[in-house]
């Protein structure tokens, strides 16, 4: 177990886009006590043909598995109105609801587009608190109700939803014999889940860029001439497919990390004999290395302002975490609280540390403040590792076992709502969550 994050880092040394069937599901696990009573009510839609997608039952779904909102059932609901002129405020007060969501579906012919027009109404305040009129493609109505659920999320709980996103995670089916490993990309809800990579060998480390379009990813494929396969960095993007290599070194090559503009990768190589942090800048392609220390130096993480790297190492006989400033290279420690820390990942907003933190010999998700030096531990089950936050900083998504397979697990950043991601096709690991994407 000593070293186990780093050990996935470092793989190496010790051990098109094409569809995929929807794999991951979400359970709730742990949901907040005062949750928010909200009716989402059937949309309308007088087409003469089946919508693909059912936006109101998305945006349900979306909010429900949020942990933060108690959904009301369509059939408690009273009368199900879609336009404002419809809505009577006292059938819903006499069930109790905080808000309710109405909306309704028109196809333009004009522009060939759908409009989905949707209002939010505070049964407290007894006012429409929210309305907007959404044009999209078809293929665009799955988009359209992950972008009301982040609107109706933010407008209530004056948070940023982030539904509107997607995961990129790692999936291996026979593991104990002749395993396949698979990358894909999924919505943050597990619908539409696709492949975009399949193997024979290891793929580790996936990583959003910040724009969206693209994964940076360690694959250990065989290529032309080679008996064994050997770890290499690639990007790919995500459209259409197209990969670049961009670090195939003898040795390790590990652990890629965008910089906040996309211009720089930082990675983790031993080409000098021991794993240093190395920076390659993508448009001139000069690569420079940050760290220099006989110890383990893995894991790079920018920080928010793209002026420092978070980094693991065992420069004092175990894991823990350090930020190295780029223009002093100043190395600082900010981990000491426990024998190990690993995987740190600052939010965006600059307050907390996430990291895989072990208590008592068992590995937790643990945030830390970076003011007061508190650590919070957030999740309750063992084995945690690779966490990876939600662009809006609510969220951590991250790997556990559960019944013996490797889960997916999602926990909120104050550790109160928590929810499980299991998969019906074999071990599922190395979660990275996108940031928010243009569509």
């Amino acid at each position: 177990m000593i070293f186990r994050l780093i050990t996935i880092a470092i793989f190496v040394l010790f051990s098109l886009v094409s569809k995929a069937d929807s794999d991951i599901q979400i359970l709730i696990t742990k949901g907040v006590e005062s949750a928010i009573p909200v009716a989402v009510v059937p949309f309308s839609w007088g087409g003469n043909k089946a919508l693909p997608e059912n936006i109101s039952q998305i945006v349900t779904n979306d909010l429900y598995r949020s942990g933060y909102f108690s959904l009301m059932s369509v059939d408690q609901m009273l009368s199900l109105p879609n336009k404002s002129e419809d809505f009577v405020f006292s059938d819903w007060e006499r069930t109790n609801q905080d808000f309710v969501l109405i909306g309704q579906i028109d196809y333009d012919a004009a522009s060939k587009q759908y409009q989905v027009t949707y209002q939010l109404f505070d049964i407290f305040l007894g006012q429409n608190v929210l309305a907007e009129v959404v044009p999209g493609k078809e293929s665009q109505l799955r988009d359209i109700a992950h972008y009301i659920s982040d609107k109706v999320y933010e407008k209530i709980t004056g948070k940023p939803g982030a539904f509107s996103t997607e995961i990129a995670y790692v999936t291996v089916e026979n593991v104990k014999s002749n395993p396949m490993y698979q990358l894909n990309i999924a919505d943050a809800d597990g619908g539409r889940a696709r492949y975009v990579l399949r193997s024979d060998e290891p793929i580790i480390s996936p990583s959003w860029s910040n724009d969206g379009k693209k994964l940076a990813y360690v694959s250990f494929e065989r290529r032309k001439g080679q008996k064994l396969g050997r770890p290499a960095i690639y990007i790919q993007y995500k459209e259409t497919g197209k990969r670049i290599r961009v670090s195939s070194f003898e040795g390790l090559n590990g652990a890629p990390s965008w910089s906040p503009d996309d211009k720089k990768l930082a990675f983790v190589l031993s080409r000098d004999g021991n794993p240093e942090i190395y920076v390659l800048d993508l448009q001139t392609k000069k690569l420079s290395r940050k760290t220099k220390h006989y110890a383990i130096d893995t894991e790079p993480s920018w920080t928010p302002d793209g002026k420092g790297i978070i980094f693991t190492s065992n420069r004092i006989g175990n894991p823990q975490i350090y930020r190295l400033t780029l223009a002093t290279n100043k190395v600082e420690r900010l981990t000491y609280k426990g024998d190990y820390n690993a995987r740190g990942q600052i939010t965006k907003d600059g307050r907390y540390l996430i990291m895989v933190h072990r208590t008592d010999g068992v590995f937790h998700i643990a945030r830390q403040d970076l003011q007061t030096g508190r650590i919070k531990v957030l999740t309750e089950s063992d084995l945690d590792e690779s966490p990876s936050v939600a662009p809006n900083g609510g969220m951590v998504i991250y790997a556990t076992k559960y019944r013996g397979q490797g889960v997916l697990s999602v926990v909120s950043i104050d550790g109160e709502v928590s929810m499980r991601l299991p998969s019906s096709k074999g071990d599922v690991r190395e979660p990275a969550w996108s940031p928010y994407l243009r569509r």
